[in-house]
């Protein structure tokens, strides 16, 4: 068990893991929740479908954040949430000026507590989040991305209650 543990927090300090390709933030709502979430980003190696001017690409996606209810039916709490999401995204191979693309992802949540407010529960303090979205790359070297996701967030029948949560946001990130 302490080799295993010495194995992984190896792993953990090495400088591949810690080098991250970008930052991103996100502002949302939807059912009475607001929404903010900051995150890492770290660019996959790999295309697809790369012949002509476009491929489908992707990134691992870390994040943290906080909703908040705000509903009038009352106890409106503020959940914590810890997610990880690969993220496929449909761009430009080698673009100049704005550069649109589309995105989508199922990833893997944790949050606490497991309600939003009185009548929003979610079963278990672990959700699968799923988005689509769709945005724009620019600047000199295309290291902003400015766009949208609609993302819904359930524990997929995990544990009762299931109602989940839809959300609108906007996505902002900067890559190094």
């Amino acid at each position: 068990m302490k080799r295993i543990a010495g194995v992984v927090a190896g792993l953990l300090l090495s400088a591949n893991v810690w080098a991250v390709d970008g930052v991103s933030f996100e502002l949302g709502n939807g059912d009475y929740t607001d929404t903010a979430r900051a995150g890492a980003i770290w660019n996959w190696d790999k295309q697809w479908f790369s012949e002509g001017d476009w491929q489908l690409t992707g990134f691992w996606e870390a994040s943290v954040g906080m909703w908040r209810g705000r509903s009038s039916i009352g106890d409106n709490q503020t959940v914590k949430d810890l997610g990880f999401t690969p993220v496929f995204r449909f761009q430009q191979k080698h673009p100049s000026g704005v550069a649109p693309y589309l995105e989508a992802a199922i990833g893997f949540h944790l949050i606490s507590p497991t309600f939003i407010y009185a009548n929003r529960r979610f079963g278990s303090a672990f959700q699968f989040g799923d988005h689509i979205g769709f945005g724009a790359r620019f600047g000199e070297h295309q290291q902003f991305d400015l766009g949208y996701r609609f993302q819904h967030l359930s524990n997929g029948g995990i544990k009762k209650p299931n109602q989940g949560i839809n959300i609108n946001q906007v996505h902002f990130a900067y890559r190094f």
